[in-house]
């Protein structure tokens, strides 16, 4: 409790040093709007929601069906496996990359087709290679859904045409893509605008041209997915890095997603930098250090809201004797949005904590609306200096 008191202490008075009043910070970010009956704008690495329209409507989502396809694919099967054609993925109306009855194809070069051409017959393939059966394939979707905290979510096949009980919500797709998007598989496959891919069967190789145009039409552009029935309309996921930060959009039913998927991202990045809040290696006090970095996407205004409060260990446990020493707690408006912990210097566990892309030049962040943020670090330093 102590720290906690000192933190704002000094939190008030260095501010007040360096003359942040209410009156000089940024105002919220204006209002955005969309076509979309429904919409979301997350950011993958922190997986805060950034916009949200009708966010947890659960919706007809079409073929954005088969991002869950392929992550579930991805994690339960083996890339370089043969899957052959079956009776029941042969033929299948939609969207096809016109596979042969019986003919075999590598797990690695259907997941190109499945989100590149979005090839119903590679679902359908896909789905019986790894789960034995549509139905089994269907519970393994919903169990990964389950798992991420998609409420809104319930999957009846690998493929999105419309079906009773096969619905999503914006919100839990934007989730879903965000925590694919860390896949690296996935996403070389979701960046990729054309792929060549051997058919021994046939005279040429096939050729796959991603159906996505905002790999070609938005700056930065690393995905995702389209998709469209006549009951869903039109849906859209879109992914863009810039600078360090990578956004993904979604819209459901959204007439004019292009360039709503343009300006949602450019809001994103405009009004939520992806800014560094702490750095592993960072002094926590004598002899103490973080083991992470940590970074968070938000306006300058949310900046200056943000506090940090360390929670400490007793000594004696056995965390403590293995090299913990408790963990710092980032806040903002007292609400916590993350973690990070804290390490005794020349604790091994230092070498397995996760290192951020965003890093500190001599003069402060190196990129990004860091200007606030390098002064909190300062304050950080500060309140231990007080503090120990």
């Amino acid at each position: 409790m102590r720290r906690t008191i000192v933190l704002w202490i000094v939190i008030g008075s260095l501010l007040a040093g360096w003359g942040v009043t209410p009156a000089a910070v940024k105002a919220e970010p204006p209002a955005l709007s969309t076509y979309a009956e429904a919409a979301s704008l997350i950011d993958v690495t922190s997986g805060r929601i950034l916009y949200s329209k009708q966010g947890d409507k659960p919706m007809k989502i079409a073929s954005l069906t088969k991002v869950m396809t392929a992550i579930v694919a991805i994690e339960n099967g083996n890339l370089s496996d043969m899957v052959k054609i079956g009776q029941s993925a042969f033929g299948k109306e939609g969207s096809s990359l016109y596979l042969k009855l019986g003919e075999e194809m590598s797990l690695h070069h259907l997941l190109y087709g499945l989100m590149l051409r979005s090839g119903n017959d590679a679902a359908v393939a896909i789905a019986e290679h790894i789960g034995g059966s549509i139905e089994g394939f269907a519970f393994l979707m919903n169990q990964k859904a389950q798992e991420l905290g998609m409420d809104n979510t319930h999957f009846m096949n690998p493929h999105g045409l419309d079906m009773e009980g096969h619905y999503s919500s914006a919100n839990d797709m934007a989730k879903l893509t965000a925590y694919a998007l860390k896949n690296s598989v996935f996403q070389e496959i979701v960046k990729t605008k054309t792929k060549r891919v051997p058919r021994p069967e046939e005279k040429w190789d096939a050729v796959w041209n991603n159906k996505n145009r905002m790999l070609n039409i938005y700056p930065g552009a690393d995905g995702v997915k389209t998709g469209y029935t006549k009951q869903a309309k039109r849906t859209l996921i879109s992914s863009a890095t810039r600078d360090g930060q990578q956004l993904a959009a979604v819209t459901l039913n959204d007439p004019n997603d292009w360039l709503d998927h343009s300006n949602m991202l450019d809001y994103g990045f405009r009004h939520y930098p992806l800014q560094p809040l702490v750095k592993q290696g960072d002094k926590a006090g004598d002899g103490l250090v973080l083991g992470a970095s940590f970074n968070y996407p938000m306006t300058d205004e949310e900046a200056a809201r943000i506090a940090m409060e360390p929670e400490l260990l007793q000594e004696g446990t056995a965390s403590y004797r293995l090299g913990e020493r408790g963990i710092l707690k980032l806040l903002m408006d007292g609400q916590m949005i993350g973690t990070v912990p804290i390490y005794a210097e020349g604790s091994p566990q230092l070498a397995t904590s996760v290192r951020s892309a965003f890093r500190f030049t001599e003069d402060g962040p190196a990129s990004g609306n860091g200007g606030f943020i390098y002064r909190l670090k300062q304050v950080w330093s500060a309140l231990f200096t007080l503090s120990h």
